[in-house]
């Protein structure tokens, strides 16, 4: 049995195409995702799904992917340009789906009550906690990014639920839960939200 929280992460081939596989535990559903700007094919899915039902699950949606990798290589430079609102949509869906499982899992190890969750489209945050009320808001251009970006905002937000600002004490308890909490960053650094 997959210890809660777990995830891993391994690159297959489906028909020709690169496919960046997420396995995670806690995760009800699979969805995928094709990376703004190169195109790569991810896709999220629960812990026990075999490598054939990902294969199946990508060559059903085939089409699809097709479309948004064609859309990508012909705006190489899409991730600074604004948004459509098919890919807000799509965005909003994925993040919609993955959010509430990982809001459950890391407040039961983390120790905290969040009050209602919220997704946006922001323009100067990926997310945002309310510490009064516990209402944590989640942008939903994280749909374009890596999966671990969205648990990383997840985590971050949370950790406010304990320590409201961002001093020594905050990141210590971001190391302590989520030790690759920096990779995440790092990702969404310097890739501002699309305005």
């Amino acid at each position: 049995m997959a210890h809660a929280g777990r995830t891993h992460t391994v690159l297959i081939e489906v028909d020709g195409l690169q496919v960046k596989v997420t396995k995670r535990t806690g995760q009800k559903r699979a969805y995928l995702r094709v990376k703004p700007g190169d195109g790569l094919v991810y896709v999220s899915c629960p812990w026990r799904m075999s490598q054939a039902q990902v294969v199946g699950f990508v060559r059903q949606n085939r089409t699809w992917v097709d479309d948004r990798r064609a859309m990508a290589q012909e705006q190489p430079g899409s991730v600074s340009n604004p948004p459509t609102q098919e890919e807000l949509r799509q965005w909003t869906e994925m993040v919609k789906q993955a959010t509430p499982g990982l809001v459950a899992h890391w407040a039961a190890v983390l120790g905290v009550s969040p009050g209602r969750i919220a997704y946006r489209n922001m323009v100067s945050r990926w997310g945002s906690c309310n510490v009064r009320t516990g209402r944590i808001c989640i942008n939903v251009q994280l749909g374009a990014f890596d999966p671990q970006c969205l648990e990383y905002v997840v985590v971050h937000e949370l950790c406010h639920l304990i320590v409201p600002g961002h001093g020594r004490e905050f990141y210590q308890l971001l190391d302590a839960h989520l030790p690759n909490w920096k990779v995440s960053r790092d990702m969404l650094k310097g890739r501002g939200v699309r305005r």
